[in-house]
């Protein structure tokens, strides 16, 4: 077991995904203390089981890692959940803003508007409600990470509503760096490149049928590396982010694509 996170209080959003859920692993490997939030409950203990399995340990009772429900979209709940962390183990260390939702793939003039607005809201809206409540309860030399995308810095047909949000995160990540520089508190974010997981496998139905072929292939014969990357390696990219490995990084944004955006 490493240490490098020992006693930190991370708070992860989306954390009952594959992302979230990989990235609480490797944070609680290296003792800190995870609060996972998402829409779901049973999401969210399937998460924790799975992480505890993992751990090598029978339950999460009064233990380093904990689920909370909270709709990202909803102020209220967010600071619920943000109140719940600091309630339960004190000042929060990093927030890894990691909730997403894909939407529909449509051309921008037949892409429904209620869509638009629904996956607006969880990627930028979300993201800003999360790094609003949690940064008043926040250590200083604290990390602040939100998940973006390989389309945070590139377009693609029918895909308008998450591109747009995806490159929202990115301004509102570099907003936060400065604000959040005076105290120490470094804010980044991750750009996968296609995950092998049951989000993008959903994308990549909804893409083989507007490309006419299989995206899942096409997409490994793009990527440089010539494959999807694994949730857990994104997640390490996040603990690089959460960690002092990266104490003078902030303002950035780091590919974990497979070169497919070089």
């Amino acid at each position: 077991m490493g240490h490098q996170m020992q006693d930190k209080v991370c708070l992860i959003t989306g954390g009952a995904g594959s992302i979230g859920a990989a990235t609480a692993l490797q944070l609680a490997q290296e003792g800190a203390k995870v609060m996972l939030v998402d829409l779901n409950e049973a999401d969210l203990r399937s998460a924790v089981a799975h992480i505890d399995e993992h751990l090598h340990r029978q339950s999460s009772t009064d233990d380093n890692l904990t689920w909370s429900i909270a709709d990202v979209t909803r102020s209220e709940q967010v600071k619920s959940c943000v109140a719940a962390t600091v309630s339960r183990w004190g000042k929060i260390d990093v927030l890894f803003s990691n909730a997403g939702n894909f939407g529909v793939v449509a051309p921008v003039a037949e892409y429904p508007e209620d869509v638009f607005d629904a996956v607006l809201a969880v990627h930028v809206k979300g993201a800003f409600l999360a790094a609003k409540h949690t940064l008043p309860q926040m250590n200083d030399g604290g990390s602040i990470i939100i998940t973006s995308s390989i389309v945070g810095v590139k377009g693609d047909p029918g895909v308008c509503a998450y591109i747009t949000a995806k490159h929202a995160q990115v301004g509102l990540m570099r907003v936060l760096a400065k604000e959040a520089a005076a105290r120490g508190i470094r804010v980044n974010t991750i750009h996968p490149g296609p995950v092998d997981n049951e989000f993008q496998l959903h994308v990549e139905k909804n893409l083989s049928r507007a490309i006419g072929r299989d995206a899942t292939a096409f997409f490994n014969e793009i990527i440089p590396l010539r494959r999807h990357a694994r949730a857990d390696e994104v997640a390490r990219a996040a603990l690089y982010l959460a960690s002092d490995a990266s104490s003078f990084t902030t303002g950035s944004m780091l590919m974990v694509d497979g070169g497919l955006s070089a």
